[in-house]
């Protein structure tokens, strides 16, 4: 009897479980028998595996074969378990050492011609192989970079089946041809979902050559712009309301180009979930910069939190992770998939509960709300003739719930573009880089002040901290008070207010909060003017 185990990793979300591939072998009618709770495309494995080590130049055992996915109750799906079983079978069949296989993690699909091919979420699997201890992993070719983003693992990137073996019998490694030139390697098509990507922003900034917006392109809303720079320094929710080409888009979509780098943590965690989802371009191993994801208004509430057949996949929150969401004509989604936002908003993940089980994913994002005020979007402006009833009027702000809403810490009505802005008469606005200077300024100040503790930015703070440890300047928030008595605030809108205070500060380099402050945060919350200054960047 021949007995054999490789690792592998099944993906659960984004999160991994080490699955070990035990092949056992027989006397008796040559049979494959593939046990372990597998879905279609891993049963069909049996097909792949064995074309593979005979097109590899093995011979394929003549006996009993059983191959059993340990433990047993963990769903398991996708190709890349190929690899580990092929390991597993010829360990088993002495055709490799067993011992040399025993504790290597193998993650890849197999093609009928022995060649490796590279699957999705390499980078996860690797950080799950990672912290149950195991520190040797074999990927494809391509993913190679992608698995040695992960430190302390020793990674073997392979370009077939014939190398591996090579590898582990300590045997020349025979040369595998490179893909032709000149036409798409059809090797990286697993790596890619089509249209995935789409709405995410990553394929304009894996090119070099692609125009970046600016924030210099928007012509006045020195209102919307200091808005746009507090809720990038301080990671706070906004909602730009107006009539249609003030602007609203435009700001939205220069968001990214003034938020800071991420950091190495947060690059991993990005990663991770657009490796997943399908949408990490090849080449590019790592995301250094925040995410950008705008669906359409019309997509369905498990587009956006994520769902799909068997376990859940993730949604526009989760590819928006340490990023920025945009939902341009929020109004016009449904009530549904609008209330679904409410629990990643405060809790900065999902959990996704289906039949084949339950998923965690992270959701900790930026949203930016569009809304025009009526359903032809005249409604605010002067002699426009709108002609929506009233009662059309109040149904279609209604669409964005109360609760909503409360947990949106900016709230800016964007004005129509006078001539004199819009034919640069008014001069040219800052650019995105003086802005982003002041934004990472910020963030430095609210790190150094939370240091010690698990946030990071002021969005993150609970009220707890806010009225305690993190205290205002004496009689700053008497107005903030007075609107709370008089029912203008909630509990949960007096502490988003302390918030917008302190990011207020931070970016005008204050210690702590004074009226002043808080009285720029009402006036973003409420929209009520309090004869403040609005400008960008006061010190």
């Amino acid at each position: 009897m021949g007995f054999a185990r490789a690792c592998s990793v099944a993906l659960v979300g984004v999160e991994g479980v080490v699955v070990e591939v035990q092949a056992d072998l027989e006397p008796g009618v040559a049979a494959f028998t593939l046990v372990g709770l597998p879905d279609k495309s891993l049963v069909e494995s049996r097909d792949r595996v064995r074309a593979a080590v005979v097109n590899s130049g093995a011979e394929w055992p003549q006996k009993k074969l059983t191959v059993g996915l340990s433990p047993a109750s963990v769903p398991k799906s996708g190709s890349g378990f190929d690899l580990a079983v092929a390991c597993a079978v010829l360990g088993a069949a002495e055709r490799i050492d067993p011992a040399a296989i025993a504790d290597v993690v193998m993650i890849g699909e197999l093609g009928l011609d022995g060649r490796v091919r590279p699957v999705r979420g390499v980078l996860p699997a690797v950080l799950a192989a990672a912290e149950a201890g195991y520190r040797h992993v074999v990927v494809p070719e391509q993913t190679a970079g992608e698995a040695a983003l992960v430190p302390g693992i020793s990674v073997l990137g392979v370009r077939s089946l014939r190398q591996l073996i090579a590898v582990l019998g300590d045997e020349p490694v025979p040369d595998e041809p490179d893909p032709g030139r000149g036409r798409p390697d059809t090797m990286l098509a697993g790596l890619m979902v089509p249209g995935a990507g789409l709405g995410t922003g990553l394929a304009a900034q894996a090119d070099g050559t692609a125009h970046r917006p600016d924030l210099a392109d928007v012509a006045g809303q020195g209102r919307a712009r200091k808005a746009l720079e507090v809720a990038a320094a301080g990671g706070h929710h906004l909602l730009l309301s107006g009539p249609p080409g003030a602007g609203k888009t435009m700001l939205a979509e220069r968001l990214t180009a003034i938020l800071p780098p991420l950091s190495r943590q947060e690059s991993l965690e990005v990663t991770a979930v657009h490796s997943v989802a399908g949408i990490l371009p090849p080449g590019e191993p790592l995301v250094g910069t925040a995410p950008y994801c705008a669906p359409h208004h019309s997509a369905t509430m498990q587009s956006l939190v994520g769902g799909g057949n068997g376990l859940p996949r993730p949604g526009a929150v989760s590819l928006a992770h340490r990023g920025v969401l945009f939902l341009d004509e929020a109004p016009e989604f449904s009530v549904r998939a609008l209330d679904a936002l409410r629990q990643p908003l405060e809790s900065g993940h999902v959990v996704v509960a289906r039949a084949a089980g339950v998923v965690r994913l992270p959701a900790r994002f930026l949203m930016i709300l569009a809304a025009n005020p009526c359903p032809c979007g005249r409604h605010t402006l002067a002699g426009s003739g709108c002609e929506c009833p009233p009662s059309a009027v109040r149904r279609y702000q209604a669409r964005l719930s109360g609760p909503l809403l409360d947990r949106v810490d900016l709230r800016v009505e964007v004005e129509p573009v006078g001539r004199a802005d819009l034919m640069g008469s008014g001069g040219r606005g800052e650019s995105s880089a003086e802005v982003a200077a002041r934004v990472r300024e910020a963030r430095e100040r609210a790190a150094e002040r939370l240091a010690g503790t698990p946030w990071t930015t002021n969005s993150e703070v609970p009220g707890h901290e806010l009225r305690t440890r993190l205290v205002a300047a004496p009689g700053a928030l008497m107005a903030a008070e007075r609107d709370m008595e008089r029912g203008v605030l909630t509990a949960r809108g007096l502490d988003r207010v302390l918030r917008v205070a302190w990011t207020v500060a931070d970016l005008r380099g204050a210690d702590r909060p004074d009226a002043t402050d808080v009285a720029v945060a009402l006036e973003l919350r409420t929209g009520i003017q309090r004869g403040v200054p609005m400008r960008a960047g006061a010190r």
